[in-house]
Order: C-alpha cells, then sequence, then structure tokens
C-alpha cells in the first residue's frame, strides 16, 4: 500500500498535468473547486493526521510567568495576528530565568510539556467526509465544532527565548522561531557587507551575554561591524517594559522614532548606512509602522518574523490551487494568564492573573 507521501506526490504529479492540459485549451479555473477538492480528499484520509491538512495556518506562543498588559502589536496580545494564535504559560518561568538562559530541570520540563501541547493543539473530533469537498467558508458553517487548527510553527514571547531555541526544536517538528533574530541571516544577505543592520533591543547590554548563541543558532554575530545594537532603556516611558506595567504607546512612539532617525542619520551620508532595522525586543512592535514611516526602511519585528513563517502554510489566493485548508473565520480566542494549565500546575504559577491585563480584542 502507498506511503501518504507517494499518494500525494501522486495526486499533484496528475493534478499539475490536468492544469497544464487545461490552461493550454484556455479553459479558465472553473473546475478549481472540483480538483481541489479531489486533491484534498486524496491527500487527506479521514484521519487524524491527514485532517490537519484541511486546518489554517497558526501559531503557538510560549509565555512566561509573567502578566503585564500587551499593548497592540505586542506578542501576547492576539490582535496582533491576522490568524489564530494559542498561548501557553510555563510555570515558574520567570524573565531572570530566561535571560541567565539556564532552567532547572523541572521548570525544563514544565517547558517542553507546554511547546507539546502548542504542537497537539486541540482535541479528536469526528468530521464527516463531506469536509473535503466543501469550501472553507461552508465547513465553518456547517462544522462549528471542527478541532480547532494546531499550531503550524512555535515562538515565545521574550527575545530571550532564544536561548531555549534548542530545547523547544527537540519535541516538535514544527518551526521554531523564538525570536525576531531568528530572520537575520536572510535580512544579511540582502545587503552589502559595508551596509549597516540596526537591532534595537530594550536594553543594549542584553545582546552581550547571547553572542556565542546567535552566531551557533543564526550563523551570525552581534558584535560584527555589520550590526548597529541600539538599547531603548533611556526611551521616556519604555522604563514600563521592565516594571511590567502598561506602556503609553502614543507617549513611547516619538522618542522611539527619533531613537531610529537620529541612528540612521548618523550613518547618512557615510561609507556605512544602514539600510534595515531589527526590533529584537517583543514589546516593540507597537512602533514598528512608525519607524517604517520615518525612516523609509524595512522593519523587522516578532510579528512579521512569525507572518513570515505562518505565511509557508498559508493559502495564496492569487494562484495555485485553491481551498486546500479551511479559511481563519477572523476571531481570536481570548486569552487569560493561566489559562490552558490544570489546576495543579496554575499552583506553581509565581505570579497570580490579573483580569485587568486581558486584552480588548473589541478595540
Amino acid at each position: 500500500m502507498p506511503t501518504m507521501q507517494e499518494r500525494a506526490e501522486s495526486t499533484l504529479s496528475a493534478l499539475a498535468k490536468v492544469l497544464c492540459l487545461n490552461k493550454r485549451k484556455g479553459i479558465q479555473s472553473a473546475s478549481a473547486s472540483w480538483l481541489s477538492g479531489n486533491v484534498a480528499q486524496q491527500l487527506s484520509p479521514p484521519t487524524e493526521e491527514g485532517m490537519n491538512l484541511h486546518r489554517h495556518a497558526s501559531l503557538g506562543v510560549v509565555r512566561l510567568d509573567y502578566d503585564y498588559p500587551p499593548a497592540p502589536g505586542d506578542i501576547d496580545h492576539p490582535g496582533s495576528f491576522g490568524y489564530d494564535v494559542f498561548y501557553r504559560v510555563v510555570p515558574g518561568l520567570t524573565f531572570a530565568m530566561c535571560q541567565s538562559g539556564e532552567m532547572p530541570p523541572e521548570i525544563e520540563e514544565r517547558f517542553t510539556n507546554a511547546v507539546k501541547w502548542l504542537d497537539a493543539k486541540g482535541v479528536s473530533c469526528s468530521i464527516p467526509s463531506r469536509l473535503e469537498y466543501m469550501s472553507s467558508r461552508s465547513a465553518h458553517a456547517c462544522l462549528p465544532h471542527v478541532r480547532p487548527p494546531s499550531p503550524r510553527t512555535v515562538t515565545g514571547d521574550c527575545g530571550f527565548f532564544m536561548n531555549f531555541q534548542h530545547i523547544a526544536r527537540r519535541v516538535t517538528h514544527k518551526p521554531v522561531i523564538m525570536s525576531s533574530l531568528c530572520a537575520l541571516p536572510s535580512i544579511v544577505c540582502a545587503y552589502a557587507k559595508h551596509e549597516r543592520i540596526a537591532i534595537f533591543a530594550a536594553n543594549g547590554d542584553s545582546l552581550q551575554p547571547m553572542r556565542q548563541l546567535l552566531r551557533d543558532e543564526c550563523g551570525v554575530d552581534p558584535e560584527d561591524q555589520r550590526f548597529v545594537i541600539v538599547g531603548c532603556q533611556d526611551v521616556p516611558g519604555f522604563e514600563a517594559v521592565a516594571l511590567g506595567e502598561r506602556v503609553d504607546v502614543e507617549k513611547c512612539t516619538p522618542h522611539i522614532v527619533k531613537l531610529a532617525q537620529d541612528i540612521v542619520a548618523k550613518h547618512a551620508g557615510t561609507s556605512t548606512p544602514i539600510r534595515a532595522i531589527v526590533f529584537e525586543c517583543t514589546e516593540l512592535p507597537p512602533y514598528s509602522d512608525a519607524v517604517r514611516a520615518a525612516t523609509k526602511l524595512p522593519v523587522c519585528d516578532a510579528i512579521t518574523t512569525c507572518n513570515s513563517f505562518v505565511a509557508l502554510m498559508r493559502d495564496n489566493s492569487r494562484f495555485g490551487l485553491d481551498h486546500w485548508h479551511v479559511s481563519w473565520d477572523g476571531k481570536q480566542e481570548e486569552y487569560r494568564f493561566g489559562q490552558n494549565l490544570t489546576s495543579d500546575m496554575k499552583e506553581l504559577l509565581v505570579n497570580s492573573e490579573h483580569a485587568e491585563n486581558t486584552p480588548n480584542l473589541l478595540v
């Protein structure tokens, strides 16, 4: 009996021939829905593994044991994403521990369990075979009980989770992007060696202890002359990040923009101009658009990095096969700190939940 992979290759090969023949005959995509349904049926047997191909791409976020009020654009605010995002806090995993890069065995076990939980998000259900022929919109309307999508990408809510990138990779085959710094290799490749890339961190000295790690994981050295490290620790209002308080984004925005403009201006007209900006801190994305507008430079952050990986598993509606996965319904699941933990695990939390910190998804 052919394996699922062999069956998939055979089906896609046949589909390619049909599409090529239709193109030669001038036949438009009137039969596209039948083709996609036929391919989905053959690629996706009525099993848990097969039905995963129908679920739209989503993101899993491992959270520190740290409850704070995230602003829109923050990775801990579900409204920052145009797809489903699921969170799982690791009881006992503090910011200091994450920054040090070391976890006691019991915390590491909870961390790996969180990654595994995100990997296996959802519950089993009986799904009628008709789903294989239904459009994504119809599937949502007729089957509201369909199991939620399993996250296709796993990340963390702190840039220092980069310290545990290798641990997370051991327990999942999904892409693991624990920091926007994972995007550095492609950004570096896009520019000449004399051109500079500014890396904004919550604290300018925070990347120094991660130098060897970044070299091993990303193949880049933050002390390379190509990188200009910029600390935001002196930005008025941004101290709220370190204090775990609500950040006044409106107050901080002009100062973050001014900092970016000054750094760009300092290198303008020299042989080492800044060509791109990377926001390493997960609480910097709320300022990305303002910095893009002010500097006219590309800004990479935690959100764009996640988006780029999630896009690898999303349907491209402009060309190719359509309706091979269920579309996102546009509704985020509200998350409260400590949600998705057992009662025993909740008792191990260092920080308690504060209801006022739950993001308002209606804003």
